[in-house]
């Protein structure tokens, strides 16, 4: 029944834009089955500097997204929640004019009604619904809603090879937009991209800045707290190092100003393999150097096979000593073996993964597993998720020390399988083993989770998604079951 309360508002939406002409044309942009954006028609080049604006491309969305968070047991910590966004952006990219281009994304979101939101003075509650807004802006008196200049930037194109200098969107192991709700992942700073070599993709990416889902300003990309010890005023991602703080850093007579560089390869010279290589670093913090491999087979008869694996060394370069070995916090400045951990202040730490996915036509379906090293915790708050594509189900965070999951997942096409236009569905069991002995510094208990989506695409740019997570955790050491809960999405999108 909890669905029903969605909102009546996006319904409304809904119905609108379902009287909008289909296109007879390729969309600009369209939605994969993940609501990721893909990009159809890019600009042109143009003669002159008038021409060049004359050509751009204007990319209009708007949408619409509903949370219904239940937990089975509220604490004094947690308590049911539930959120409401609707916005849009605006984005302008002009054509390329002797190899130049420059491009403006404004984004927009609002939660204008209180019987759809929580009070101001709970906003602390919120878990996925928390990126409709910023509660930074309102917990200190601000509004509800909120616009961002997320993307502005120059690029500078030359045969294969090109520069980015500016606000951006850059896709990568470490690095996700996940724009999935209101507002994208951005970052600030400069890439460059080259492909220049035969099957072979080189990027570097120098990033002084990032700007989280939910916030309204750049802030720096791994310190948590800002000066005056606000949670929500500095990197306050899901997956942030709570021990790299503002103050913890201080402390140590360390700079809190950090960039994050980003160098990664990807050549696919061998027949149906696929290589990847990336470097990630916090200079005089912490990086890491991850390695991944897939290949397909073809089985016949329209089947294929690909097998996959990943690994990711990660390195303590100081970061250990400040912050500690656990994302939550609780061991900065500890040393020795503590509340679980084997080196309560060394960040170097390892995770590995597998996964097998078959494939034919409309089915796709898919085995993995993953497992952390007895160590430190995986530290990457910058929405690449390190077991994403393998292992990590809807909210869950699978990158604690000594945490092995298994997932199993399938995908139907049902427009693919011309049965229902548009349709398609994916349905996901994740069996997620952590570590007790961790519990005391705030790690989870053991849980199962079954993720469902419903995802329909209209054809005529409008898109609607229905995403349900059901959490069944095991019960604490010496506690109660504060794991376990119900949350449930609802999600439009309108691309024009």
């Amino acid at each position: 029944m909890q669905l029903l309360k969605l909102s009546a508002v996006g319904v409304l939406i809904c119905a609108l834009s379902m009287v909008a002409n289909a296109s007879e044309n390729k969309p600009k942009r369209e939605l994969k089955n993940n609501m990721m954006v893909k990009i159809n028609i890019k600009p042109k080049s143009a003669d002159t500097i008038e021409d060049a604006f004359k050509k751009g491309i204007f990319y209009g969305r708007l949408r619409a997204n509903d949370f219904i968070w239940d937990w089975k047991n509220e604490t004094t910590k947690t308590k049911d929640n539930k959120a409401l966004g609707l916005g849009g952006s605006m984005i302008y990219q002009t054509a390329f004019y002797r190899g130049l281009s420059a491009k403006a994304g404004l984004y927009y979101t609002s939660s204008p009604f209180s019987c759809l939101r929580e009070d101001a003075s709970d906003v602390k509650y919120l878990k996925a619904g928390k990126d409709t807004i910023s509660r930074y802006q309102v917990a200190n008196g601000g509004a509800w809603s909120y616009a961002v200049l997320a993307q502005a930037n120059i690029e500078y194109k030359y045969s294969k090879t090109q520069l980015r200098v500016g606000r951006q969107i850059f896709e990568s192991f470490l690095t996700k937009s996940n724009d999935t709700k209101m507002i994208p992942n951005t970052f600030e700073g400069y890439t460059f991209q080259t492909k220049e070599l035969a099957n072979t993709r080189i990027r570097v990416a120098y990033f002084t800045a990032q700007k989280l889902r939910d916030h309204t300003t750049f802030h720096d990309v791994l310190t948590f707290k800002n000066s005056a010890g606000e949670s929500w005023g500095n990197n306050d991602d899901s997956a942030v190092h709570k021990g790299l703080s503002y103050a913890n850093f201080k402390a140590a007579g360390k700079d809190v100003h950090h960039e994050l560089i980003i160098v990664d390869a990807q050549n696919k010279s061998l027949k149906n393999l696929k290589v990847n290589v990336t470097y990630g670093a916090v200079p005089d913090v912490i990086s890491s150097l991850t390695g991944e491999l897939n290949y397909k087979i073809d089985l016949g008869s329209g089947y294929s096979l690909t097998p996959g694996a990943r690994y990711m060394q990660q390195f303590d370069n100081g970061g250990g000593k400040i912050g500690g070995a656990s994302l939550k916090g609780k061991l900065a400045g500890k040393r020795g073996a503590l509340l679980g951990y084997k080196d309560a202040n060394s960040l170097n730490s390892s995770i590995w993964m597998a996964r097998l996915v078959l494939k034919k036509g409309p089915l796709k379906a898919k085995v993995g597993y993953s497992a952390v090293a007895d160590a430190a915790d995986i530290v990457a708050p910058w929405r690449g998720f390190p077991t994403g594509g393998y292992t990590r189900a809807m909210g869950q965070y699978n990158w604690y020390a000594n945490t092995k999951t298994w997932d199993i997942e399938a995908n139907y096409d049902f427009d693919k399988a011309e049965l229902i236009t548009g349709f398609s569905a994916m349905l996901r069991y994740a069996m997620q083993n952590f570590d007790a002995a961790k519990q005391v510094a705030g790690v989870q208990a053991d849980s199962n989770v079954v993720q469902i989506d419903l995802r329909e695409n209209f054809k005529n740019g409008l898109y609607a998604k229905v995403r349900i997570g059901l959490v069944n955790a095991d019960r604490r050491v010496g506690s109660i079951d504060k794991d376990s809960y119900n949350e449930y999405r609802f999600e439009l999108n309108y691309l024009f």
